[in-house]
């Protein structure tokens, strides 16, 4: 009997994480995925996975913040299928925060779903991941250097997830591979959907002159966990050549 690798990615219902969720389903991994508000979008994926491959999508209802046990979580992530060969670290907040705009609240929003959630979920798959010599891919972003404007705290998160990368990559090796992908314009934010000069204006900059595809970074993520073994510590930037004229 032929068992499935199983995949635990957080926020994987909806922009890339879905088509992350969608694309390693069809590449034979059974999915483990959570949300938050969005129970329509997750009741939708789960039926989807499950007629295409039955008893393969499980999803999970869940608050990624400072009183989130990620003990209990990881133990009943667990026991869905029996294994967990991959953590992805997908879910994420993103709004702006001036420096007039920074408190407590926006901070621990951001913080606790962008670096605290990765770390301690991280920490309680180690050796589960361990016994099955998994790996680790964060979700990060391209825009930490240079920073983008007016996004303090998610420029902090970001750019301590990066870190959180390369020293989990130390820490975890040999056992586990711990790697980032860094997407640049692939999905339009949902506040600059209509605004037609910002959208020009970043396409300009980009070397191949168009936005990326989501697929595209599920394919990132696809290789970093099968295809390379020997990749460990990276950050692979999937943004069209946007980094060469930042």
């Amino acid at each position: 009997m032929t068992i499935n690798r199983t995949v635990f990615i957080t926020g994987g219902i909806r922009r890339i994480g879905l088509i992350t969720s969608k694309y390693l389903h069809k590449n034979g991994y059974n999915i483990v995925t959570t949300y938050d508000k969005s129970a329509k979008e997750a009741k939708i994926l789960h039926k989807n996975l499950n007629s295409i491959r039955s008893n393969s999508c499980e999803i999970i209802k869940v608050s990624l913040n400072s009183k989130t046990d990620y003990n209990l979580l990881y133990k009943k992530i667990v026991k869905i299928f029996g294994r967990v060969d991959v953590l992805i670290n997908n879910a994420s907040k993103f709004y702006p925060t001036k420096i007039n705009m920074v408190n407590n609240k926006s901070w621990e929003d951001i913080i606790d779903t962008n670096l605290r959630a990765p770390l301690f979920l991280s920490k309680y798959f180690y050796p589960e991941l361990k016994k099955r010599k998994g790996s680790i891919v964060n979700i990060i972003d391209i825009h930490i250097n240079p920073p983008l404007k007016d996004h303090i705290i998610y420029n902090l998160s970001k750019a301590g997830l990066l870190a959180l990368t390369k020293t989990l990559a130390k820490d975890l090796a040999p056992s586990v591979r711990v790697n980032g992908v860094s997407p640049g314009a692939i999905m339009w934010p949902e506040s600059d959907m209509n605004n037609q000069k910002k959208k020009k204006e970043i396409l300009s900059r980009i070397a191949l002159k168009r936005i990326g595809n989501p697929e595209d970074i599920a394919k990132a993520v696809l290789f970093l966990i099968k295809d390379a073994d020997y990749v460990t510590g990276q950050n692979i930037n999937v943004d069209g050549g946007r980094k060469l004229n930042m």
